[in-house]
């Protein structure tokens, strides 16, 4: 394996994983972020389908509406939980999504980065759900505030993935 190709697969490892993780927090938020990138340059449009569809004239408004919708109907007492079969499976694929969208900005293997991506949801759900709920109970804090706090994560760790992929392109 040669140097170049090492830093790269460098390269896609932490951003692929870390997307999943805020796929796991918010399936729907990894997309608007990345649609967001795309629309600024700080990602190129992309060959492989997610990232190629975020790019279009569309792709933000739609991923960004549909990440608005959860971040508030995430709060609500009739969501379910994230862990329940459903959700969970839309987290999973929300994250191989992401991750195969960041393989296709660093030129890499959308298998592999669609693979950390869900490796990275699943981490997320779980450590979203059972670190909210441990809160809650141990604080006295509302889940749904605790959502917030949740919610403003997730963009920074989105949004630390994503630079970390848009400073290698300089």
């Amino acid at each position: 394996m040669t140097t170049r190709s090492a830093c790269s697969t460098t390269t896609l490892i932490f951003p692929a994983l870390l997307l999943g993780i805020v796929a796991g927090l918010r399936s729907q938020l990894p997309n608007a972020l990345l649609a967001l990138a795309v629309q600024q340059g700080r990602l190129p449009h992309g060959q492989g389908i997610p990232l190629r569809w975020l790019g279009t004239r569309w792709g933000l408004p739609l991923a960004a509406l549909a990440a608005g919708g959860e971040l508030i109907g995430d709060k609500l007492p009739i969501t379910p939980s994230r862990l329940a079969p459903a959700p969970l499976i839309g987290r999973l694929v929300s994250g191989s999504a992401a991750g195969a969208a960041i393989a296709d900005a660093t030129g890499q293997s959308a298998i592999t980065g669609a693979a950390l991506g869900a490796v990275g949801a699943g981490i997320g759900a779980l450590a979203g759900y059972y670190a909210r709920a441990s809160l809650s109970t141990a604080t006295g804090i509302a889940s749904p505030i605790l959502g917030i706090a949740e919610d403003i994560i997730g963009i920074g760790l989105g949004q630390l993935a994503i630079g970390r992929v848009a400073a290698k392109r300089v």
